[in-house]
């Protein structure tokens, strides 16, 4: 079976290439966009298997993402992951997936992908 792509939306550049590596280790296929506006108007907005959102970004964090695409009718599960963010918005993005608080394994990634794609 062919699965859509993750799409990763991580402001920081050599956080998003990390990971871009390391998904390519799980034998996923990614897409990386490096801010919510991005991803917003790209053509990919409804082809993904999962998200991995960052929660702290300027203009628009992962959680406000989320919400708007939600409001858009887009159901695609996501992964939430954080250095640093106000409680009220951890307890949403918890609520909303799964969070990964950084530093995370990559194991923690891997379980924590899986069971959004599998959701």
């Amino acid at each position: 079976m062919q699965h859509s792509p993750l799409i990763a939306v991580i402001d920081d550049k050599s956080v998003r290439e990390s990971l871009l590596d390391l998904l390519e280790v799980f034998r996923y296929s990614a897409v990386t966009f490096s801010s919510a506006r991005e991803y917003l108007v790209s053509p990919r907005l409804t082809d993904a298997d999962c998200l991995l959102l960052d929660i702290s970004m300027p203009e628009m964090n992962g959680v406000e993402l989320y919400n708007e695409l939600r409001r858009r009718k887009n159901q695609i599960p996501a992964v939430f992951m954080t250095g640093h963010a106000q409680h009220t918005v951890i307890n949403e993005a918890k609520r909303a997936g799964t969070c990964l608080f950084k530093p995370f394994t990559s194991n923690d990634l891997r379980s924590a992908l899986e069971t959004a794609v599998n959701s």
